[in-house]
């Protein structure tokens, strides 16, 4: 028995730091959920096995090294989980038991990742994620830039200090565009919402975050002094505060009203713009909570019900290999059409040949689908039961579908890929369509249809070809005409003032997104500056790390891309990043380099401020480099090599007078200063 047990808190604690860490869960919450009431089952019945390090005793933590790490002022716990009606009604008789009569509020359990915010004089201090329930991950930053968060609490009534727990989530709409971006740029999409919230509330970018649009749901007031005793009334009180507060909540009085909650939530949650994956129910009156109180891990005054994840078993009929515009193969599962979250489901998406092998998915296999979120549904599952002799295993292909090449397989690469950029259609038809996209050149009056009408009938193989078109050679096409040509060669005539931005994130470069294209072109200003930069030197630009660094000149490389990069150049594309209007010339001829957290700006608000004024931005400390501009947290080896260089540090305060916004900060040792302030931050992450 020992042995199971050791076994078990070994399994939990990977998928845990699977979860909670890499925020790529491995296993369903049902089979983890099973497996945990297994695990305190056994504990519970052999006590001589305790160990307080238990997965039973602690909750998970999604604690990093890139944050700083703060005490919860109050411990964030966890919910109990049940997926029984049985073991929710045992819960309610219980607290009925002892309570008597009891008012409970039930409300939706959302898919995302918790927070905490903490509000001082009505204005937001700090946004915390829930870590291991004791300590958290401080992710302000991020947090600022969801707009459903207030910044500055209004009407009246809130404590000088105080807590509010919540959820941040992803919408389904954020979520599709998201993947879409990702696979556009050869990245392997999330597996789902809840994943991609999880990912994007730690991300390092700040403006990133703000891209991705999450969104964020409000649950629980947490401090001393609220203005009421019930659950109930200070969450009606917070929405007059301008806290974003469900509009799907309902106070209960019996088991009856708590069971129509949860079967109408079940039924409805396929209709909302955002995951759900449960109820939860809460006692109302916090004298009643209080009493109850808390285990070590969750409190005996709420429980989490939740919902199966909705499935069909449906038959696999046979998969397709589909190639996108990076090379990048995915299979795609061709099924017996069922009905699934009130739509009609034909195919599912199988990721990769790890996916399938895992899986051991075979042709004519009946599988487990399900649809959450999705882009399109996923296979999560066969059921061996009615698997027949005809059931063949199913082998991944070795050579592309469409041109027949051989396909590769990069080390630490998901997907395999086909190398034939040059021959491979859907590869050149795919860059194509994504040069003229909106967020790319724009070019309206070509769409997908035209792209595969002008490449099939051999008037363009890359992008370049388009600005050799005439509009006779267009007007000649089936389904075009003279307006439709004149039409196309405005917009192309046009696209010739698109920013350098656009046009470098136009060119399709492998991991270079939108964002990743706009601080390339900041960090560079030009084409040819990229182009000649070796991968240490790319490295250097922002959100730009040593794979994409590679991919880049893997890029430029490669004879036909600067063979089409010199056709783009003289038919006169922007590839040098236009001036902007400068508000002063304060900081002309200085180079700034930005390292750390700020409590005024944004590291990205900094670096146009600099530009703004006339300065230039450097990526790393060197002997060009005449001010460090350091925040809290700032990179020790910047500081460090900013002090061996002599170069001058300055605060925040010092910079916004440097550029005439503030007064002169009271000059005093840099050092002294920030050693202050790094105490100042350790003082409050003890205290709260």
């Amino acid at each position: 028995m020992l042995e199971r047990i050791e076994q078990l808190r070994k399994e939990l604690t990977l998928y845990n730091h699977k979860y909670y860490v890499e925020a790529s869960p491995v296993v369903s919450d049902y089979e983890y959920d099973q497996l945990l009431r297994e695990l305190q089952e056994l504990e519970a019945a052999h006590p001589e096995c305790y160990d307080p390090t238990s997965p039973t005793l602690r909750v998970g933590s999604d604690l990093t090294n890139d944050f700083v790490s703060v005490a919860h002022r109050f411990p964030m716990l966890s919910l109990s989980n049940t997926y029984s009606l049985e073991e929710l009604k045992d819960f309610v008789e219980k607290v009925e038991r002892e309570e008597g009569p009891t008012e409970f509020v039930c409300e939706l359990k959302f898919d995302g990742t918790a927070i905490s915010l903490t509000y001082e004089h009505g204005r937001l201090l700090r946004a915390v994620t829930r870590g291991d329930g004791v300590r958290g991950d401080d992710v302000t930053a991020n947090v600022r830039t969801i707009r459903s968060v207030p910044l500055v609490l209004q009407g009246e009534g809130w404590p000088d200090y105080f807590e509010m727990r919540g959820e941040v989530i992803m919408p389904h709409t954020s979520f599709a565009r998201l993947n879409t971006e990702r696979e556009e740029i050869g990245e392997s999409p999330f597996a789902n919402p809840r994943n991609a919230a999880a990912g994007t509330i730690k991300l390092q970018n700040s403006q990133e975050v703000a891209h991705r649009g999450l969104d964020c749901f409000l649950y629980y007031v947490v401090g001393d002094g609220l203005p009421h005793q019930s659950h109930w009334d200070n969450l009606q009180a917070a929405k007059g505060w301008g806290f974003k507060i469900s509009d799907r909540m309902q106070r209960c009085h019996s088991w009856e009203e708590i069971e129509n909650f949860i079967t109408r939530t079940d039924k409805d949650r396929e209709n909302l713009p955002y995951d759900t994956d449960g109820a939860v129910v809460k006692v109302n009156d916090y004298v009643a909570q209080r009493r109850l109180g808390s285990t070590a891990k969750a409190p005996r005054w709420a429980v989490a019900y939740k919902f199966k994840a909705e499935q069909a078993l449906t038959k696999l009929l046979s998969v397709d290999f589909q190639v996108g515009r990076t090379g990048a193969v995915t299979p795609v599962a061709n099924l017996s059409p069922v009905q699934l979250a009130g739509t009609v489901v034909k195919r599912a998406s199988l990721h990769n040949a790890d996916q399938i092998a895992l899986l051991d998915v075979r042709i004519g296999d009946m599988v487990y689908v399900e649809k959450g979120g999705e882009i399109i549904p996923k296979i999560t599952g066969v059921e061996l039961s009615e698997r027949g002799e005809e059931c063949r295993p199913l082998e991944y292909i070795t050579h592309c579908p469409v041109c027949g090449t051989e396909l590769v397989r990069m080390e630490g690469d998901a997907k395999h890929f086909c190398p034939n950029q040059e021959g491979c259609r859907p590869q050149i038809v795919g860059r194509i369509i994504h040069f003229i996209s909106r967020k790319a050149m724009n070019i309206e009056g070509i769409g997908e249809e035209t792209v595969e009408l002008l490449y099939d009938s051999g008037l363009i193989h890359n992008v370049a070809d388009l600005y050799d078109l005439q509009p006779t050679m267009i007007a000649t096409l089936p389904r075009m005409g003279v307006k439709s040509a004149e039409n196309i060669m405005r917009e192309l005539a046009a696209s010739r003032e698109v920013s350098f931005e656009r046009v470098l994130f136009a060119l399709g470069i492998r991991f270079v997104g939108e964002t990743t294209a706009k601080y390339l072109a900041h960090h560079f200003g030009s084409l040819d500056a990229i182009m000649n930069a070796s991968e240490a030197e790319l490295a250097e630009a922002d959100e730009v790390g040593e794979k994409i660094a590679a991919s880049i000149r893997a890029y430029f490389e490669d004879e036909e891309n600067r063979s089409i990069i010199e056709r783009l150049r003289k038919v006169g594309l922007q590839f040098v990043e236009a001036e902007k209007e400068r508000l002063s010339e304060s900081l002309a001829g200085l180079s700034f380099v930005i390292s750390g957290s700020f409590e005024r700006h944004s590291r990205d608000e900094l670096k146009a401020l600099i530009e703004l004024h006339g300065g230039k931005n450097l990526a790393a400390v060197s002997g060009a480099t005449n001010y460090l501009l350091a925040g809290d947290k700032i990179g020790p080896a910047k500081l460090q090599k900013a002090t061996k260089l002599g170069v001058q540090i300055i605060s925040e305060s010092d910079f916004e007078a440097m550029i005439g916004s503030v007064e002169p900060s009271v000059s005093m040792d840099v050092g002294t200063e920030h050693k202050k302030e790094n105490e100042k931050i350790a003082i409050q992450g003890e205290l709260f």
